[in-house]
């Protein structure tokens, strides 16, 4: 179950994910560790940490066990190879030079954004969010029920003939439901709210009262016949429970913040002709 944050602001912040990675959870120890060395040159422990983190998915397929020793060998290679261009003299080209600005732009800008977050991402600011987010959500009815799914009305049906004889719904559920994911599990459901199942389904389950069974209703998917089981308002989440989310709301929202103060504040002309706007 998850809070909802403004959908305005949500998809606003969106637009600038990537541009800076949120903060580790726990700092890694002896980041200054000399782990290998390479003609000499070390690598450290922190070395191997930011290529993992640059690897990435490239590397999602390999054991995890095996992910560091691949990221020294990463380090090692490219240490070669950044040794042999400074001896060809590419670190004088003026290409390079201006990858290097650009690189350097782009570290700076992303540790910033990072820096200016954390200061403002605290455990009160978020638990204030929290409690304000809380104080907008309206009670909203939950449903727990159970089904059994067959393919025609008939066999609907039959299945409500063995219930009222007195038969069980789990175990018939169990055996005669086409429901391959609830069918193991008696026909349970779960709690669910209106939007989560087929309007002809939710219809008719919100209009149950607890213990009743339905009579045959026909969706998508089949023939169904359901039991609910109770009904409820949903539960407001605790804050443990949504805290991750909230850190990372709260971050992005933050870095979007700085770049809008940035903008205000800075002088950016365009010497280039920006692309029309489309047509109305």
């Amino acid at each position: 179950m998850s809070v909802r944050f403004p959908l305005r602001l949500t998809l606003l912040v969106c637009g600038f994910l990537g541009l800076a990675a949120l903060p580790a959870t726990a700092q890694q120890p002896a980041l200054d560790k000399i782990v290998a060395k390479v003609d000499g040159a070390p690598i450290t422990e922190a070395d191997v940490t930011q290529a993992l983190t640059d690897l990435g998915e490239s590397i999602a397929q390999i054991p995890e066990a095996q992910r560091r020793d691949y990221a020294i060998t990463y380090l090692a290679d490219l240490k070669l190879g950044a040794k042999a261009a400074r001896e060809a003299k590419l670190a004088e080209t003026e290409d390079f030079k201006r990858k290097l600005a650009y690189q350097t732009d782009r570290l700076l800008f992303d540790d910033y954004l990072t820096s200016q977050a954390k200061k403002n991402v605290t455990e009160d600011a978020m638990k204030a969010l929290y409690a304000d987010t809380i104080k907008t959500l309206k009670p909203e009815q939950e449903v727990r029920a159970r089904h059994i799914l067959v393919e025609t009305e008939d066999q609907a049906k039959d299945v409500i003939k063995k219930l009222k004889a007195g038969e069980d719904f789990a175990k018939l559920a169990g055996t005669l439901s086409k429901d391959p994911g609830s069918g193991k599990e008696g026909g349970d459901l779960g709690y669910f709210t209106k939007d989560r199942m087929v309007p002809e389904f939710a219809t008719a389950a919100f209009a149950l009262t607890p213990g009743q069974i339905s009579d045959p209703v026909k969706s998508q998917f089949g023939y169904h016949v359901i039991k609910v089981e109770d009904k409820r308002d949903k539960p407001v989440p605790k804050f443990e429970e949504v805290k991750d989310q909230i850190e990372q709301f709260m971050y992005r929202k933050s870095q979007q913040d700085v770049i809008m103060a940035l903008r205000a504040t800075g002088k950016v002309e365009r010497l280039d002709a920006p692309p029309a706007a489309p047509a109305q």
